[in-house]
């Protein structure tokens, strides 16, 4: 939707969609060619990057620069902390690269990519420019991977392992990545997701980053910082059912929503608003749809939901990570995001789903995120600061 969080805010409010032709590699041999294609900024502000720096650095890598400089620059903070990155993709283009140069007899350069393909080299180049300092931890469990990476740093602060914890989550677009989905025929051919519509026919793949500074109420509040919101709860699961399909009943999701209320110390009839995992592929919504019915029970038809996927597509291992942020957006403005482009409604959607912005009273929300290998993960944030 653009560059930090007010451009973003204004784009799901206004119910905007980002898909456009992919033309950062050659996609003329795939069955789909659009996808939720981001526009990088130039270089940022930041005196410890040069520009050679900011050249090496992979895609993935440049977004979630951008993303966390905002983090820090709002909360106010930088320094020594622990850092917890969530990524599926990691620095591929790289490889691909790499891999290129192989096929065309070149050695130029070659070591010197093989350096840049690792993610936690690109990350600690990255943490060094924003002038942050501590332990790195690289999480890679897919889809999953960004919200499990803030769900951690909550754990750690929580446990008082930490006092503040930057985290979030990236991905950047990668021609093998791009044309392993479509060969899986899980990309929409129209390029256009419709989650929990009845005739979707797949999902879309996008690009972004998301990063929030996780703090202990006592030290926020000590140093009066800005608190966006509350992480309540979180949980995680495997449901150890298939490789690339979720159990058809949602067992795992139903785990961890529960796990993450409970720890929340929520009902769901005290949920406001879902930001689902929402797909747009056949399986995932039918089996989201069944662990929200579950979980919910009576409170079902209250219960409103929507896929911001609709908009931005799957981000992937950053995909938690920016719907956690979109969350926040909601709590901010009380407004809730759509699933757009939706023509008839699956049966199996027994909640009420959102299918345009709307504007909404909001102190509690949920946001999930289902991977490959049966990954899951929930988080729970509430508006009210210490709760």
């Amino acid at each position: 939707m653009g560059c930090g969080m007010a451009a973003n805010a204004d784009g799901f409010r206004a119910g905007r969609t980002a898909f456009r032709e992919v033309d950062l590699f050659d996609v003329s041999g795939q069955r789909t060619k659009t996808a939720g294609q981001a526009d990088l900024p130039d270089k940022p502000a930041l005196d410890a990057l040069s520009a050679k720096e900011w050249e090496r650095m992979d895609r993935g890598t440049r977004l979630a620069l951008t993303a966390a400089q905002e983090a820090l620059g709002e909360s106010g903070t930088s320094g020594g902390m622990p850092v917890m990155v969530g990524t599926s993709a990691g620095a591929m283009p790289v490889g691909e690269e790499f891999y290129r140069h192989a096929l065309n007899g070149g050695r130029r350069g070659q070591f010197e990519r093989v350096e840049r393909y690792q993610p936690q080299r690109q990350l600690t180049t990255m943490l060094r420019a924003l002038g942050v300092g501590g332990p790195l931890r690289i999480i890679s469990n897919a889809c999953a991977s960004g919200a499990n990476a803030i769900g951690h740093a909550f754990q750690m602060v929580r446990e008082g392992k930490a006092e503040r914890v930057l985290a979030g989550g990236y991905d950047g677009l990668a021609q093998l990545v791009f044309a392993g989905f479509d060969s899986l025929q899980a990309l929409s051919p129209g390029g256009v997701p419709r989650p929990f519509d009845a005739n979707r026919d797949g999902l879309a793949i996008g690009e972004g980053a998301g990063f929030v500074v996780v703090e202990s109420v006592e030290s926020a509040l000590a140093r009066n910082a800005p608190i966006r919101a509350s992480v309540l709860g979180y949980g995680a699961a495997t449901d150890i059912h298939h490789l690339t399909q979720p159990n058809p009943e949602g067992d795992a999701a139903l785990i961890t929503m529960t796990q993450a209320t409970e720890m929340a110390g929520l009902e769901p009839g005290q949920i406001d608003y879902i930001n689902s995992h929402g797909t747009g592929t056949p399986l995932n919504d039918v089996a989201e749809a069944a662990a929200i019915r579950r979980w919910a029970g009576n409170d079902t038809p209250s219960i409103r939901v929507s896929s911001t996927k609709s908009a931005i597509g799957h981000l992937l291992g950053g995909a938690g990570a920016v719907e956690s942020v979109i969350c926040l957006m909601t709590l901010d403005g009380q407004w809730l995001p759509g699933s757009l482009n939706i023509r008839e409604v699956d049966p199996a959607v027994e909640f009420d789903l959102v299918r345009e912005p709307r504007e909404a009273e909001v102190k509690h929300v949920l946001t999930n995120s289902f991977g490959f290998g049966g990954a899951n993960a929930t988080l729970v944030f509430g508006k009210e600061a210490g709760e």
